[in-house]
Formats: structure tokens, sequence, C-alpha cells
């Protein structure tokens, strides 16, 4: 298949505040960059960022009062606005902000406009930076139950982002930013004196993937791959205190784990009646460790599903008192470690792991603490929150022998097959379940599927769909397997446009697949 390499790039001039720019040619923005329309809201209900409904620089606490209430098992829209451009070392003025970087007024979200502009007190010095959308009460949560809540889709608002570096803050907080540092009289009217470091980051898109985009003084480009996810989602914890958006706590908060995009599920510890879900601190990308400070933050509007589980329930990670989050995705548990010394949140990450491959999967502790020894990855979230993150990486592919799986399809149950430690399932077989209908060609080896609007074309061991005439790239290619076009589960979001996530319940590892958010 002849592959036309395609460029769709957002051209605005990219640039580091207060130190140097590299400029590429500027042309604005023209096209709306919004997604403000009813018919572009996934979930049952639709939360927005507008002023009424967002907080800066702290999250719920049990005396705050919910915005919605939704049944249990509502899937729901949250505008998620990023802080970047909008907070006092940047001007509190984001029109003005990002028209340096060839941004127009249309181009800037009207959400970020009007919390800048608004009476909302921020103090950059005591409050969080980050803008949190919510709460949401749930019908029936009480303090002991256990919020699940499931990623379902992640939409960027905007084409750009920001990665800052602030004096005082990041992994290396007497080093960087390199230049004088704070001079008297910085303020929002006065930005430049905080002498802190933002970098403009525009992305773009190539085949249907889209990277961001740095310069290098040489005036070439560093492009690295988007992988948006909300850095802050959480419950309210039970105090009347002020609670800083900045540290994660037990019950979720800034835990800036980059394993929670689309397809993954979160469970959080309910404290307060109603558990009072909210989200924001929106990413596209961001490093293990996050150690200049910020990630590249950018708007996102996310849908999640948010479900109550009892005591009890099968699919509550441990039968032990459930006290902080743990995560989960299609190919990893992920047992987390949250504590102002790093040391300590990488002890809380083991012992939530030997606890979890005990009571779930009823390892002996010490085989356990053996298995996790030679293999488990345990990766270093963020450092530079105040509270440090640290998160396991348990493998399910290791588990197979003890674990069942399958996947529900519109009611229907069907096996994956598992190859190289990775799940597949048939495309005929998933598309059809779906609604869709499949061709299959065997002299070019191409499966055509139709699939409500889509028309979708996918080659044996080619790693290029066709999506509506558009080559989208795509490294998980399908394969034969046992006669069956079978293609990798992790693309049936990405290239069928259905919902994934995956729970597990008691011993069954379980992946919900729709094309509704129902």
């Amino acid at each position: 298949m002849f592959i036309n390499r395609t460029i769709r790039k957002f051209g605005v001039s990219v640039g580091i505040l207060g130190m140097f720019t590299f400029a590429l040619p500027s042309v604005g923005f023209s096209m709306p960059l919004q997604p403000t329309t009813i018919d572009k809201v996934e979930g049952d209900y639709y939360v927005t960022s507008a002023i009424e409904n967002i907080r800066w620089g702290s999250l719920p606490n049990r005396d705050s009062s919910p915005i919605l209430t939704v049944p249990s098992g509502s899937a729901v829209t949250f505008d998620t606005v990023s802080h970047e451009g909008l907070i006092e070392d940047q001007g509190r003025n984001p029109v003005e902000y990002f028209g340096k970087y060839g941004i127009s007024p249309d181009g800037v979200l009207d959400d970020a406009k009007a919390i800048a502009a608004s009476e909302i007190q921020h103090d950059y010095v005591k409050d969080g930076p980050h803008i949190i959308t919510g709460p949401v009460a749930v019908e029936g949560a009480m303090p002991g139950d256990v919020l699940k809540v499931e990623v379902l889709s992640l939409q960027t608002r905007v084409p750009y982002g920001v990665i800052s570096n602030r004096h005082g803050k990041g992994a290396l907080p007497n080093e960087f930013p390199e230049n004088a540092g704070p001079q008297e009289g910085a303020s929002a009217t006065k930005p430049e004196l905080y002498n802190n470091v933002s970098i403009f980051t525009p992305i773009e898109e190539i085949n249907g993937n889209w990277y961001g985009l740095l310069p290098t003084k040489a005036g070439k480009n560093v492009r690295f791959p988007i992988n948006p996810f909300l850095g802050v989602m959480g419950v309210a914890p039970n105090t009347s205190e002020v609670v800083s958006s900045i540290p994660p706590i037990e019950t979720g908060g800034n835990m800036d784990i980059n394993e929670l995009g689309v397809g993954s599920t979160i469970y959080y510890p309910i404290q307060v009646k109603g558990g009072l879900f909210y989200t924001g601190d929106p990413h596209f990308a961001q490093g293990d460790g996050e150690v200049a400070l910020t990630a590249l933050e950018a708007s996102l509007r996310g849908t999640v599903r948010l479900t109550v589980l009892k005591k009890g329930d099968p699919s509550i990670p441990h039968s032990g008192e459930f006290t902080q989050p743990f995560a989960e995705t299609e190919d990893y548990w992920i047992p987390i470690g949250l504590d102002p010394d790093l040391d300590e949140a990488m002890k809380e990450s083991v012992r939530e792991s030997i606890q979890f491959l005990s009571d779930k999967l009823d390892m002996d502790r010490s085989v356990a603490y053996a298995y996790l020894s030679a293999a488990t990855d345990y990766e270093v979230s963020q450092v530079v929150d105040r509270t440090k993150g640290v998160h396991g990486l348990i493998r399910k592919t290791d588990f197979l022998e003890y674990v069942d799986v399958i996947m529900n399809v519109g009611g229907t149950s069907i096996k994956p097959v598992v190859h190289n430690d990775e799940f597949y399932v048939p495309i005929r077989t998933i598309s059809e379940l779906l609604g869709g209908t499949v061709e299959w060609d065997h002299k070019t080896r191409l499966t055509t599927i139709k699939l409500g609007a889509k028309n979708i074309s996918a080659q044996i061991g080619s790693d290029v769909y066709s999506i509506n005439e558009k080559l989208v790239f795509n490294n998980k290619v399908p394969k034969l397997l046992n006669g069956e076009t079978v293609v990798p589960v992790s693309v049936i979001n990405e290239i069928l446009g259905a919902y994934v996530n995956w729970t597990t319940i008691d011993k069954t590892l379980t992946a919900n697949v729709s094309l509704s958010t129902k």
C-alpha cells in the first residue's frame, strides 16, 4: 500500500517566553476550536467549565455543594480548562498571552477568557494553579463505598498547550530556570518579573496521530506523541479545611499518572455522601516524573462513567479496608503510593501491590513480594507536587493461568485470543456484534468494515488503516491467527470508535465494549 505522509500543522510561532524564540510561519486560526454544541457531548450528562462550575486552586471538601447529581452508572462529560496562559506569571490574560504565538482571540477558549477575567480570587503563591470542574454527586454513594471511574473518551479542545518551569519548583528547583530569578514587583501586570519559563507547544497531525512540537537551536523540530489524560480526578475528602489542588491525597486529586487515559478504570475510596467527583488539570502528554513542573498542559473534554461500588463488590481491588486509589488498564493493575517522602511512597505502592496479589489473586505474601521484585516495574508518576507519587505496573498477562478473560459486546460474551502477551479479537466478530458488516478479500488479504458512518480498511501485516479514505498509522497490526483476521483489543477504540474499559471482577478480566455510553 502506498503511504502518503500527510501532516496537518496548526502553524504558529513556537517559543520560550523570556529567553529566546524560534519562529515558524504564523497563520493564526480561523476555525472554531470549541466543541460546545450538544451533539458533540458523549455522556448522559454534561458539565461545562463555566464560572459557576469551577474552582481555582482548591479541591471540593465535605462542605461543597454538588453542581449536579447523577444516578450510579451514568456517563458524564466534563469540560476542563488548563491553567496555563491564565495564571499570574503569564499575565492572567490568555488572549494576550496566546496572541504572542499567533493564536487569534477566536482560538482561545471562551471558558479560559471568562475565568481569567472573572472576580475569582486566586493567590499565585498560596493557591494551587489548577482549574477544577465539579463536583458531581452520585446517587447512593456513602462513606465506605468505592467510586469506580471509567475514562471513556478524551477530546482535545485546542491544538496547542504549554510546558512550564517555575522558580522554586520542579525536580531541580535551585538550578532551573537558569536566570536571575523573581524580581521585586512581579505580578499579573508585570509577569515578566517572575522570570519563569513557559514554552508554548503546538500540536500537529501526521496520518491520524497527534504530536507535540518543540524547537531546537538549529531551527529543527522535536516531535513527541500526545497521550491525553486528566491529571486531577478524585472524590472529596472528609474535611472542612481548604484542600489545595497541588498535592495528591488519599481520595485522588493531582495524581498525574499518565496511564490513566482512555480505557483506564480508577477506584476511589468515598469519604462523604455523594462522593463528590471532580476533575481538571488536563494534559496532552507527560513523562514519568514531570520533572520541569508541568506536563504538556492543554484543555480537554473528558467523558467518564461513575459507578458506586458497595462493600463486598467483587470488582473492588481488595476486600480489606479500601483507603486509597487503585487503577487498572487493559495491560496492568496499578497500585498507587503517595507520600511527601519518595521512599515512603515507594513502600506504600509495594505494600498495596502485595495486598492486591494476596487478597485478589490468592498469592502467598512472600511469593507475591518475590514476583514483584522479579517482574513488576515501579514508576515515579511525579515528584513536583509536594506529595510524591509511585505506582506499580503489574502485568495482567502474567496471570492468564489463574484468571479468566472475557469481553462483553452488546450483551454477548467473547473470549480474546492471547498472542505475544497481548489480547486480540476477531475483527469480523467484534465488528458484527457492534452492528457493522465485514468483507474479506483473500487475494489482497484486505478486510473492509462498514460501521455506522465509518468505512474502515485493514490489511494483514500492515500498520496502516484507512478510515473514510484517510490513512491512519497504528503499529498494532492485524494478524491472521487460526484462519481468522484478528486485531489487538487496544485498537478497537482508535479504529472502530468503540468504548473499551476493563474491570477485574473476582478473578475475571472483563472488557466492556460498546458504541454507546449508555
